[in-house]
């Protein structure tokens, strides 16, 4: 994918009505310093159109990205933050599951876990929730660049058991640093967005 415009077109906060945008939709779940916000700017070849933050539970809305005038990239707001009160966390829950349902052209959800740990609890109930929802995740396995070249089947395996994934389920080990896993991402992505998939 030849990234000719971005730009972030639409924030939803809790109390926003969800847009219909008319285009092809992939959104990302994931768990709130999992790397989200790196993952959209290397995918859309920006350094800082997605906020990053070493304060985890910065994306508190959901953030629609434009690009080419194709498609939007969906960034989900992130789970499992400590330090965010139980109903506003509550209130997140709501609102993805809100996105997840009404969104008329949501064509993939990509679920982010950190490669270097087996799945938490919260990975687990949000791939089941999402399972729960229809869709079926396909796994990226963040900050590949932050373990050993031998450890990573070992821990995409773990991530593989931990979730229980469905079978034939993709599991892309992606870096933010040195973009590897950023073409087969774009490929899922266009494959689901032409309805191929």
């Amino acid at each position: 994918m030849v990234i000719k415009q971005v730009s972030l077109d639409i924030v939803c906060g809790i109390t926003s009505t969800l847009p219909e945008t008319g285009k092809p939709e992939i959104a990302f779940a994931g768990k709130s310093n999992v790397g989200k916000s790196s993952l959209i700017n290397g995918l859309i070849n920006r350094k800082s159109l997605a906020r990053t933050s070493g304060q985890p539970g910065k994306t508190q809305t959901i953030n629609f990205y434009h690009v080419n005038d194709a498609l939007y990239l969906v960034d989900l707001p992130g789970y499992g933050y400590a330090k965010v009160s139980e109903s506003i966390k509550e209130k997140w829950g709501k609102m993805i599951e809100n996105y997840l349902h009404s969104s008329k052209t949501l064509k993939a959800v990509f679920l982010l876990i950190d490669i270097r740990h087996d799945p938490s609890n919260n990975d687990k109930n949000m791939y089941d929730w999402v399972v729960a929802n229809g869709f079926q995740p396909i796994i990226i396995a963040t900050k590949l660049d932050k373990i050993k070249r031998s450890q990573i089947q070992k821990q995409i395996k773990a991530i593989r058991t931990g979730l229980q994934v469905v079978e034939g389920t993709p599991i892309i080990p992606f870096s933010a640093e040195t973009k590897q896993g950023r073409d087969e991402i774009w490929e899922l992505i266009e494959e689901f967005s032409n309805g191929n998939y």
